[in-house]
């Protein structure tokens, strides 16, 4: 048998090395594969995920534009009366590598819009600028002359820009715009989305060196111009309290003043002023720190110890849970001691016996001590807090407080007394006028607003503000009794004198003020008066406050009350208001010699002839008074006299 050879029976292994042509291949391959890959994946995210990024940079790259405002709504008030409005100026800018003249461009610019020579001229020089402004605000003839002109470089873009025809009149509500037209405070600020609308665009085609293209496509992107807004503001109210308030700066030089006006039954703010203020034509600028002062609206953002006015609160409570009537009789010593603490009326030799209806005329601590000890802890938060105490009241403008309450678990029986009387709480004024207009119209309490709808270029309403309302624990019946406490207390004899042959109910208050330390600040008041135009349809409440009066005087009676019957007398004759009753012939007085009289002596004189008197201090003799001796004065005046 014969045996093969071992090579012809066993097959040569063959061995190939690392960079024998098949591995490379191999490797060439999978390369060329990934590759092909990453370009797959790299087209898949620029066709579908990058398609509109690009197509915008291309776009940006063949086009140039110019921009078209939209036109800002204008706000007006509830009668139409234009409060803000947008007028059209016009832009002039120039595109230097379109300018072939650069020397005629900057001689025609410079003498059309009295500008200097040189900044036209580099402007119309630098190409590596796309497009220079040159001026802003030019007049509509200049803009036409320009384009008539036809040289080259030169465009002319349509700009708006903000007109406040009544200046000054409310600065703090209407706001001010930036310098790029966006709402900056008040309601142009609030309702910025509103008014601004959308800005369109002026495209044209153009080379890569930014030339526009001979016969090029022109895009057109039409602006949309902002919605208009209207106001509950009545300016013809706004020009008679601005007026007031002028004169309260005058002659009581204080610290401010703010006014509202408000509807008790809809809570529509007719008219709210602020002082110091500033013309909205005019925006300082300059100087942030000022500006953020002047703009701020101190009656929805600051918060202060209301004093007597809160005493409304107190006293529309205890009648609605029947612990007091008006023929009640309370005893004033001049004090109260609650929890061992001695707590003084304002009249510290006290007021004697005394009605209800009395209590209320003289604003007397003690009965309101008394009131707030009766209903308690519980209940009294209850009737608070249905009053919208401790809670932003939810009106349409910026930065509103809530006011303080102490909490309730906190709450102390000599916090309780505090309370009845308007200390140991905090308020902002909107907030205190629109719980008043619960207690006036009948136990109702909306959302306080400035806006009363929305409306296109054609006048047709887009949308009506509708308020939230909810319900206080009081009802028509509690809300008639204290009316007419309140208009007991402006007028001791029955009569309608506070203004002659109207129905005016009211009350002032007198509230010290608190520094930074939390402590008292001496000589510092906020004098206020509440007041309306009584009735069940009662349209007219308000609410001034004076903030520290520097005249020497500082009590509401004296400060504010005759300041808001100048309003409520300018309101009557606008909205030709019937009277009420026969007028009663006004009757003056002299003002007798008080000064060095003993102070039991002087009230005693006061209270002969008739008129209604303050004291200021716990002296026994009579330093000063006003007004002074011998002046002749109305009946219902207050006297001032001071111990």
């Amino acid at each position: 048998m014969l045996i093969p050879c071992l090579e012809a029976v066993i097959k040569p292994k063959i061995e190939y090395s690392t960079f024998s042509i098949q591995k490379r291949l191999l490797s060439f391959i999978m390369i060329v594969a990934f590759i092909f890959f990453i370009v797959i994946i790299r087209l898949f995210i620029l066709q579908l995920s990058s398609s509109k990024t690009l197509q915008l940079k291309a776009v940006d790259q063949w086009v140039r534009s110019l921009p078209l405002t939209a036109e800002r709504g204008k706000i007006v008030d509830r009668n139409g009366n234009i409060l803000a409005i947008s007028n059209t100026s016009y832009d002039v800018y120039v595109r230097a590598k379109e300018v072939e003249d650069a020397n005629l461009v900057a001689t025609y610019l410079s003498s059309v819009l009295n500008m200097d020579y040189d900044i036209i001229y580099k402007k119309a020089k630098d190409v590596l600028i796309s497009e220079s402004l040159i001026k802003l605000n030019v007049s509509e003839q200049t803009a036409l002359n320009i384009c008539k002109k036809g040289l080259k470089g030169i465009y002319v873009s349509e700009n708006i820009y903000r007109n406040y025809p009544y200046g000054k009149l409310l600065s703090q509500v209407l706001g001010y715009l930036t310098v790029d037209s966006i709402g900056q405070s008040g309601v142009e600020s609030y309702y910025n989305k509103t008014l601004s609308g959308t800005n369109g665009k002026f495209l044209t085609q153009s080379d890569v060196r930014g030339i526009t293209l001979n016969d090029s496509l022109n895009y057109y992107v039409e602006a949309i111009d902002g919605l208009n807004i209207a106001l509950t503001i009545d300016i013809n109210i706004q020009n008679i309290v601005e007026k007031t308030i002028e004169k309260i700066m005058q002659e009581h030089k204080p610290k401010g003043v703010s006014v509202i006006v408000l509807n008790p039954q809809t809570s529509e703010i007719l008219s709210m002023a602020i002082s110091p203020s500033f013309d909205l034509n005019s925006v300082p600028r300059d100087d942030v720190e000022e500006l953020m002062k002047l703009t701020k609206n101190t009656t929805v953002t600051d918060v202060y110890e209301p004093g007597s006015t809160f005493k409304i609160f107190t006293l529309a409570a205890a009648l609605s849970e029947n612990l007091t009537n008006i023929n009640e009789k309370f005893f004033c010593p001049g004090y109260r001691i609650v929890d061992g603490e001695r707590i003084k009326c304002w009249k510290t030799t006290g007021h004697g016996s005394q009605t209800l209806v009395e209590c209320v005329q003289n604003s007397c601590n003690c009965c309101f001590m008394d009131l707030a000890l009766r209903l308690g802890k519980d209940k009294f938060y209850e009737y608070l807090e249905s009053f919208g105490m401790g809670l932003a009241t939810g009106v349409d403008i910026s930065g509103e407080s809530s006011g303080i309450m102490i909490d309730k678990k906190l709450v102390q029986t000599v916090d309780l007394a505090r309370i009845g009387f308007g200390q140991s709480v905090a308020v902002t004024q909107l907030q205190l006028i629109n719980s008043f207009s619960s207690v006036v119209n009948g136990g109702v309490l909306r959302q306080p607003t400035l806006l009363k709808n929305y409306f296109d270029n054609n006048k047709n309403v887009i949308y009506n503000n509708l308020n939230l309302i909810t319900n206080t624990n009081i009802n028509s019946e509690v809300s008639k009794t204290v009316r007419y406490l309140l208009e007991q207390s402006l007028s001791k004899t029955g009569e309608k004198t506070f203004v002659e042959g109207y129905s005016i109910a009211g009350k002032t208050g007198t509230a010290q003020k608190y520094g930074e330390d939390g402590k008292i600040s001496a000589g510092k008041y906020v004098s206020s008066f509440f007041g309306f135009i009584n009735g069940e349809d009662a349209e007219y409440s308000l609410l001034l406050c004076v903030d520290e009066p520097s005249s020497g005087a500082y009590y509401g009676s004296v400060v504010a009350k005759p300041y808001a019957k100048e309003i409520f007398e300018g309101i009557i004759k606008y909205k030709n208001i019937s009277k009420h009753s026969q007028e009663i012939e006004t009757k003056y007085i002299e003002v007798p010699n008080l000064v060095g009289v003993s102070i039991s002596n002087a009230i005693a004189t006061l209270e002969t002839l008739g008129v209604y008197y303050e004291v200021s201090g716990e002296g026994y003799k009579v330093l000063s008074q006003f007004p002074s001796p011998y002046t002749e004065i109305k009946k219902d005046t207050t006297i001032l006299i001071n111990t």
